[in-house]
């Protein structure tokens, strides 16, 4: 069966090719397939291992491809536009490398060439998605693909939370990993509702974003959410103030309001199973284990090794991590300490730059062009980079590919829209100069009547 998905999967690169050629209609389902997939190929089975390590327990369990892989292949392949033209590509290139350094020091090499090779994919993606921003419909049809994934997502919440569920996973498997995808639909969604006239869509997104929010109970995603909304809505009156934008903040605040009590609901019957302050100690000695692990270690264990070093080696135990198959299998709960442990200090400047850098140039965008609705959708992207970055010290699911990807996707569409901008701009530039040209060449002869 594995042959057979590889097969499936490989040879979708030509019909997707064919698809994106033939008509626009097609084009646009398949820029949807783009922002949905990463919601369902976990749960649909959309992916297949060339090399499978099932029981390894890091984040990244063998070179595997998916569908979503394939489309952005395909893409890539029918645009015409270099790749590598695209704003923060030498960033992903720059974590690539890291982590490919980290395979000299790792002793497991193959476990973190697996790393390496999904930063690759992802890389892939980030490609496709800025090709597609470039186009008419495609950032709209990617919205609306991650608008109708967290749909999705809230049905099965909502299923599981009246089923008896404390914390609500959705199809992806733990509420934590969920509540992390939701910040990526969730704010560009209150945006786009911010922005224009055609709401539905939009709409169903930030509802279904804060349902999942609430039934998930995770405190810290609870909290960023609330802060992430709030965020975008006072940037966006900021960065251009329109009466439309006062009503959708007031109805949002009203939203918010209704949720809140949902949220603490969901909240209180999780502690009265676990303990707050339990969570607390294990997170620090997690944070401990992972300290240690960089002292000894500046230049990283290797990628993908976390969870067997500070198990094999002692540092768990030395940390005061408790014995028991949850904590010793999970890794630190720091995105950031993860990456420097796993990759050392190289690794974990590249992992800040690509997350920082592209939060800069959204809110840059977002203000130079204020009259543009692209400028709304970047105020939504840096909102969604911030708790990014925000939420990166309380999880470790960052360095997942299901997470990876919808990072891929939002800082694609970011490169989408400055690289359309400086386009528009040169062609601008060369039309006046060939109007400043014809103006003289017309000039001349009427010169030569005059003489």
């Amino acid at each position: 069966m594995r042959f057979i998905a590889l097969a499936v999967i490989i040879f979708s690169v030509p019909v997707f090719m064919v698809l994106l050629q033939q008509n626009a209609k097609y084009r646009r389902y398949l820029y949807f397939a783009v922002g949905f997939l990463p919601f369902v190929i976990s749960a649909w089975n959309l992916d297949a291992a060339i090399i499978s390590w099932a029981t390894w327990p890091g984040q990244t369990k063998g070179v595997i491809i998916t569908l979503l892989d394939a489309l952005a292949l395909a893409i890539v392949i029918r645009s015409r536009r270099s790749p590598l033209s695209f704003p923060f590509t030498a960033l992903f290139i720059a974590y690539i490398g890291a982590a490919a350094l980290s395979i000299i020091f790792s002793t497991t090499p193959q476990a973190s060439f697996f790393y390496a090779w999904q930063l690759g994919t992802v890389l892939l993606v980030f490609w496709a998605v800025a090709n597609v921003a470039m186009t008419k419909d495609g950032p709209k049809m990617i919205i609306a693909g991650l608008v109708c994934g967290i749909t999705l997502q809230a049905g099965f919440s909502i299923s599981q939370k009246f089923s008896g569920v404390v914390q609500a996973s959705g199809t992806m498997g733990h509420q934590n990993l969920l509540g992390v995808a939701t910040h990526f639909a969730l704010y560009p969604s209150l945006a786009m509702l911010m922005a224009t006239k055609k709401a539905k869509l939009p709409m169903l997104g930030v509802v279904a974003g804060l349902i999942v929010v609430a039934f998930g109970a995770s405190r810290a995603t609870i909290g960023l959410a609330g802060i992430g909304v709030m965020l975008v809505i006072f940037l966006s009156m900021v960065r251009k103030p329109t009466a439309r934008k006062t009503k959708v903040a007031a109805i949002g605040l009203v939203i918010l309001a209704i949720a809140t009590p949902v949220a603490i609901s969901s909240l209180q019957q999780r502690f009265a199973i676990t303990s707050t302050e339990g969570s607390n100690e294990e997170r620090q000695a997690f944070e401990r284990a992972a300290k240690m692990i960089w002292a000894d270690h500046p230049m990283g264990i290797g990628a993908n090794r976390y969870v067997v070093v500070a198990n094999t080696e002692g540092y768990s135990e030395r940390a005061g991590v408790i014995w028991n198959r949850g904590s010793r299998s999970a890794p630190v709960h720091n995105s950031y300490l993860l990456a420097a442990a796993e990759t050392g200090f190289i690794g974990l400047i590249c992992f800040v730059l690509l997350i920082f850098v592209p939060i800069v140039a959204a809110f840059r965008f977002a203000w130079a062009n204020r009259k543009d609705p692209k400028g709304d959708m970047a105020v939504g992207i840096g909102v969604t980079l911030v708790i990014f970055a925000m939420h990166s010290f309380y999880e470790w699911v960052m360095l997942t590919w299901v997470i990876q990807y919808m990072l891929a996707i939002a800082i694609g569409m970011l490169a989408g829209f400055i690289t359309y901008r400086k386009a528009e701009k040169r062609a601008a530039i060369i039309a006046k100069r060939r109007a400043q040209s014809e103006d003289s060449d017309e000039a001349v002869p009427a010169l030569a009547k005059q003489v």
